[in-house]
């Protein structure tokens, strides 16, 4: 059981956003711990509902009253000053601690806690490492950033000293856990809305590994320099993964893909054979992240058989090119949480291993200032797909001040020589696809909002 004095004098503690996907795992352990959990969310949801079902109370909106009887809030980062519990909180002197702070807090209950971060691929790698912790019957307590089909949720409280959690860099958040792993994906242009700068970026990477203790484990990416040149500034000797730096100590080689995309490799371990992988997930971005995985296990001195297997049972996380079902004549649609260009490219190249007539995107931007920032590459990555349709930006948490939409996007496309539509409709964008796809074609929605909606108003 980990240590849990360092939180033990607040034991009724109130969760606004308690339905989100980390406040969720948070608000689970607490209970498991003997704390008296509730809370509030804007909204029902699959996570409220599990929520409910494991006795936690969540109020749809605003409760006030349950307030008063908390000895402390946690919030979420959505959650604004002039929220009514906030002020409620405020207005009575009940401390508030902001959601980061708070899993941070839970990071130094546990002795091992093992943190997954990058720009891209730490949902997909976070489960990756779970399943192989879960095979190898380590009972590690989990926090994903999505749906896990093994673990029935986005998180597992577990019965041992093991904590595996992805650490996002957005707000630096990721500053505020106590790890004692920390594996590096890659460090990309992203959050500019925050950072400003990619300088920044990488500083709050370097501020991150210094985190780490004596003893701890370091994983990084061979293959992203920016990665590597973390190294320098740790106490701690990295262990690296690469496809196309050979000078990694796990290196993947002799990579075949099968007609769904699904690759099998040769993993060479300080150019000595390690053992032959296959995944049941498609993209050479993915041999990436499960290198990291076998890299970071092995460490842990889990054995090889529970990684292979854990990996090829495996078949992707909630919204990780995750199959929809099909349209008449053998149209497959597929939905993926790609936001970035980067991912968008990623995505292309994965569809590219598979057998299929023409590929089309429904593609959602998320943020105004992501789209603003990143228009030239959005476009670019776009041009991997035979069809391209567009819809309205999800504003997540902005305004529009960015004098941006989803026609700037669309009119980069065509005068790059691509055609493109924009369709803000969503049963318009259906019906259109539907008059138009061919045999054999495959349809891949794309984005971190509500586009997630059309793969099953397709299907049906």
């Amino acid at each position: 059981m980990p240590n849990i004095d360092s939180i033990k004098k607040y034991k009724n503690i109130y969760m606004i956003g308690i339905g989100g996907v980390s406040m969720s795992g948070i608000a689970a352990i607490l209970k498991n711990w003997g704390f008296n959990v509730s809370g509030s969310d804007q909204s029902d949801s699959e996570n409220v509902q599990a929520l409910i079902e494991k006795g936690i109370p969540v109020t749809i909106g605003h409760s006030v009253v349950d307030i008063a009887k908390s000895d402390v809030i946690v919030y979420s980062a959505a959650v604004k000053d002039d929220d009514p519990e906030m002020l409620e909180a405020k207005r009575l002197n009940i401390p508030t601690i902001e959601r980061a702070d708070f899993l941070g807090e839970l990071t130094r209950c546990y002795q091992d806690t093992i943190c997954i971060s990058g720009t891209h691929g730490k949902t997909t790698t976070t489960s990756m490492i779970s399943l192989c912790f879960l095979e190898a019957l380590q009972d590690p307590s989990i926090q994903v950033g999505a749906y896990l089909k093994p673990i029935n949720g986005n998180y597992k409280v577990g019965n041992s000293e093991h904590f595996i959690i992805e650490a996002c860099e957005y707000v630096e958040s990721f500053l505020k856990f106590s790890p004692k792993a920390e594996i590096i994906l890659n460090i990309d242009n992203d959050h500019l809305d925050y950072f400003k700068t990619f300088e920044n970026i990488k500083n709050a990477f370097i501020k991150y590994v210094k985190l780490l203790p004596d003893n701890g484990i370091l994983i990084l990416n061979a293959d992203d320099t920016n990665c590597l040149d973390l190294a320098q500034f740790t106490s701690v000797s990295p262990i690296t993964y690469g496809i196309q730096n050979t000078n990694a100590d796990f290196h993947a080689s002799n990579i075949v893909f099968n007609d769904d995309g699904f690759a099998e490799f040769d993993v060479y371990y300080k150019n000595k054979f390690f053992d032959t992988i296959k995944l049941s997930i498609p993209g050479t971005h993915n041999i990436l992240n499960s290198l990291a995985c076998i890299a970071l296990c092995t460490a842990y001195g889990i054995k090889k058989d529970a990684i292979k297997s854990a990996l090829l049972k495996f078949t992707g996380a909630h919204r990780r090119f995750e199959f929809k079902g099909k349209i008449h004549n053998n149209i497959r649609v597929y939905d993926d949480y790609g936001h970035h260009p980067t991912e968008i490219v990623a995505i292309a190249k994965s569809l590219s291993h598979k057998k299929y007539n023409e590929s089309w995107v429904v593609f959602q931007p998320h943020t105004y200032s992501r789209t603003k920032n990143l228009l030239n590459d959005f476009a670019k990555a776009l041009l991997n797909f035979d069809h391209v349709i567009v819809l309205d930006i999800y504003a997540a948490r902005e305004k529009n001040t960015y004098n941006i939409s989803s026609k700037d996007l669309v009119n980069k496309l065509i005068s790059i020589g691509k055609e493109a539509k924009y369709i803000p409709d969503f049963k318009e964008c259906v019906s259109y696809i539907k008059n138009n796809i061919q045999e054999n074609d495959i349809v891949m929605t794309l984005g971190a909002g509500t586009v997630t909606d059309i793969g099953p108003m397709l299907v049906d």
